[in-house]
Order: structure tokens, then C-alpha cells, then sequence
């Protein structure tokens, strides 16, 4: 799980005096009885490169075509850069959206496509042919310019409609899942030309996906999404490292949750029982909670070592290697402890395979530090 942070340095949102560049003001959407935006306010700065990340059916999507016009929200408002949008048609919107499909117009050529809106604009001719040349150069499409969407690969196409989108020079780009038609290779080679270009133009960029490796990958900033609300706002090191929720953290790659109660503190750490494990866990956290409170203790696979010697660290647990996923630069186990709860584990493939310290059947040690899990209460 990659944890850069993409889209550039911008830092708006830190600075107290900035004001948003996007504001969404408890924005609600009813399709009838059903509820699928529910309450949403959110600032987004300029030249942020923004994703909202959810599962199927969250309102991502729908908060997106009423950012571009195309929905009207049940309550709530809009505004972008000043000016109130809540009841702009698309049209009046200094605003593009970038379609799933890319909505590409076969019978054109890459130039054409390119071309269209600023043709239906009525701009001279002479003015679109040097934004477009401009706009295919910033996408490295110059040489491809005759050629009819067919000709052309599932990458080329992307960054076809992505030019269309930025030759109108909008203040705000909307891209729905922008890379899920691509293979995982082209995917992860798009998300850093993308950046590059979010960065070149300057133009705030919201991104929708359900991607949570793009969405670190790309993005300043995060919004979570569940069932119409937002779970968390935050850059990807803030979701990924320090999830405020249950939901948060489970939704944001793999990790190992143990329910239990505080029962007290020890300098920095909580002590945590746990009676699934038939021990107490110690967690380093700033939170005051009480004892006997129940909370959930958290730990990604990848900060738990493993050995099959005693490991000195505040976390032991034994257990024996179920299975082992092989997946080139990482192995993950899936160790069995005594009670029949399955830890996963993640390590770095240091070693050619035949050298594998762990394999299938051992009997291992699982360990981590007091600062490499995490207390949630919610």
C-alpha cells in the first residue's frame, strides 16, 4: 500500500487564513425516501489534487455530478471560488467532468474530440488549433492527432478525454474512476503522469474512486465515504497511519483488530484486555480513556514482525502458519494462534524464496511495539 502523498505540495488546507477554493455546505441528495448524500460539508483548496474514496453506493459519484451540475441538491449549498453554484446548470459552471467511460466520439479524430468543445463554443478557428496542439503536446499525444479513437490504447484514449477536459481551461476538473478501465501496470504509470499534469495546469482536480492504492497514490487529501456521509478527512498518511474509526481503518488496506476493554495505563502506553487472546496488549496513545471502557486495538500486518525464535518486544503471541501468499516484494502469513484467531502478518521478501526464514507449518512468534498499533473507540 503506497503512501505518498500525490498531487503536488500544496498545503492550503493548513493554513487558517486561506479560504476554500470549493466549499460544500451540508449537502444532502434524496432520490425518493433514499438518502444518498446525507449531510456532507467539505472545503477543498485550490490546486488541491483531491479523491473521494468509498465503496459501491456511498454518494461519491452523486456528490460529484452535483459539483458538476448534472444533480441538484436536496439541501445544502455549493460554492466555487466565491460564487454560489448550488443551482447552476452544468453549463454556467466553470467546471468539467471527465467520464468513466471517456465518452470518446468515434467518428472523430483524436484532434477533433479534443476540438469539440471549443467549436461548440465558436471559438476562431485559429485559437483551436493552438489549444489543441497545446493540449495533445501536455498530454504526449502530439503524434496521434489524426488517428480515430480505435486506433489508439486504453491509456491513449484517458489521456484523449483528459485533454478534451483541460482545453476548456476550467477552474475545476471532475474525474470519475479516471483509471479504472486501465490494467494494473498502465494504472499505476497513468496515476504519476496525471500528477504531473495536475500539477503543470494547476487546476484543482477532484478525483472519484474506490481505489484505495490510487487514491494514496494520487491525492493531497482524502475524503472516506460511507453510506452518504464522510468517515474522515485527510492527507494519506493521516487515513492510512492514524484512522479515526473502525470503518476508516479497516476500509484503508489490511489490518488486525482485537476488542477489548482498558483496564489502565502504564507511562505512555494503555493497557488493553483482550480476552480473545486471554492477555492484555500494550498501546502507546495520548487518548484519556477510562477503565473498562471497550475499545478496539489495531495493527497493520506490516508493522508485526514474525519469527520463529522469541521475539523481545511489549506484543508476544504464538501461534502456526496457516497459509502463505507469495506476491513477488511482500509474503503474507496468515497465522493460527491458540484460540484459533488468524493474525495476518506481511514482510518484505529480503531473501530469495528458497532462503525464507518462515514457511507453511512453523510454529512463529508475532510481535510489535506499543507505538505500532492503534486504540479506536468508535
Amino acid at each position: 500500500m503506497s503512501q505518498a502523498t500525490g498531487g503536488g505540495s500544496s498545503t492550503s488546507w493548513q493554513q487558517p487564513d486561506t479560504p476554500p477554493f470549493l466549499r460544500i455546505e451540508g449537502v444532502v441528495k434524496r432520490f425518493g425516501d433514499f438518502v444518498a448524500v446525507d449531510g456532507v460539508s467539505l472545503d477543498i483548496y485550490r490546486k488541491e489534487l483531491f479523491c473521494l474514496l468509498g465503496g459501491s453506493g456511498c454518494g461519491k459519484t452523486t456528490l460529484l455530478r452535483m459539483l458538476a451540475g448534472f444533480e441538484q441538491p436536496s439541501e445544502g449549498h455549493i460554492y466555487l471560488d466565491g460564487s454560489d453554484m448550488t443551482d447552476a446548470p452544468p453549463y454556467e459552471r466553470p467546471v468539467n467532468m471527465m467520464f468513466q467511460s471517456y465518452a470518446l466520439f468515434p467518428h472523430m479524430t483524436v484532434a477533433g474530440n479534443v476540438a469539440f468543445g471549443l467549436k461548440q463554443d465558436r471559438v476562431p478557428a485559429p485559437e483551436i488549433k493552438r489549444r489543441v496542439t497545446e493540449a495533445l503536446d501536455l498530454v504526449q499525444l502530439g503524434p496521434f492527432a489524426k488517428r480515430k479513437p480505435h486506433q489508439l490504447s486504453g491509456g491513449q484514449r484517458q489521456r484523449v478525454a483528459l485533454a478534451r477536459c483541460l482545453i476548456k481551461r476550467p477552474k475545476l476538473l471532475l474525474l470519475d474512476e479516471p483509471l479504472a478501465a486501465l490494467d494494473k501496470k498502465l494504472r499505476e504509470q497513468t496515476q504519476f503522469e496525471l500528477m504531473t499534469i495536475q500539477e503543470e495546469v494547476g487546476i484543482t482536480f477532484i478525483v472519484v474512486t474506490h481505489d484505495q492504492e490510487e487514491a494514496m497514490s494520487l491525492s493531497t487529501r482524502i475524503a472516506v465515504m460511507d453510506r452518504g456521509q464522510i468517515a474522515q478527512v485527510g492527507t494519506p498518511t493521516e487515513i492510512y497511519e492514524y484512522p479515526r474509526t473502525r470503518f476508516t481503518a479497516d476500509f484503508i488496506g489490511s489490518i488486525n483488530f482485537f476488542d477489548g476493554k482498558v483496564t489502565g495505563r502504564e507511562g505512555e502506553a494503555l493497557t488493553v484486555d483482550v480476552p480473545v487472546l486471554g492477555i492484555s496488549l500494550q498501546v502507546r496513545s495520548e487518548i484519556e480513556l477510562p477503565p473498562g471502557r471497550e475499545v478496539c486495538v489495531a495493527v497493520r500486518p506490516e508493522k508485526i514482525s514474525i519469527s520463529r525464535e522469541p521475539l523481545d518486544l511489549p506484543n508476544v503471541l504464538r501461534g502456526k502458519v496457516r497459509d502463505l501468499g507469495y506476491l513477488g516484494n511482500l509474503s503474507v502469513y496468515r497465522v493460527e494462534l491458540d484460540g484459533g484467531r488468524l493474525v495476518k502478518v506481511s514482510t518484505a521478501n529480503t531473501l530469495h524464496s528458497t532462503e525464507r526464514e518462515v514457511d507453511w507449518d512453523d510454529m512463529v512468534y508475532l510481535g510489535w511495539r506499543s507505538s505500532a498499533a492503534l486504540v479506536l473507540s468508535e
